[in-house]
């Protein structure tokens, strides 16, 4: 499938007192991985307005393998799993030194139409159309 792959350093304000990174900014990070990978895709959150969906994420799941600490950098890899009923999205916490995984994640986002609010049972056919002009 389709990946992404961005590098970031755990700042201070990433971390608890005991200079681990919150659980709760994971979803930043995420999040950048993911709009890396919309923008390889060529449908990023302003190209899903311009369509008229808008794509809330639904259930994210989270496997915490081994801390982040303080100033350390890592890898966040993001695969596009699924995108033909909904945007399922795999994500890789690697150390940027060893490679060693740290953080397994997977977010869900459900297409709405944006005018009527309406659920769509199948991704709209601008998403599918620009991933299965980059698969092989």
């Amino acid at each position: 499938m389709i990946s992404a792959e961005v590098t970031v350093t755990a700042q201070f304000y990433d971390v608890d007192p005991m200079q681990v990174v919150w659980h709760g900014n994971y979803a930043r990070f995420f999040e950048v991985a993911r709009c890396a990978l919309l923008d390889r895709i060529g449908y990023n959150y302003t190209e899903m307005a311009e369509s008229g969906y808008m794509w809330p994420i639904v259930d994210m799941r989270t496997k915490f393998v081994r801390p982040v600490r303080f100033t350390q950098t890592i890898r966040v890899e993001a695969t596009l799993v699924e995108y033909e009923n909904r945007l399922r999205i795999a994500y890789r916490v690697f150390d940027a030194r060893s490679g060693e995984v740290l953080t397994k994640a997977e977010t869900i986002q459900v297409a709405v139409d944006a005018r009527t609010h309406e659920l769509c049972l199948i991704c709209p056919p601008v998403l599918v159309d620009k991933v299965k002009a980059l698969l092989p």
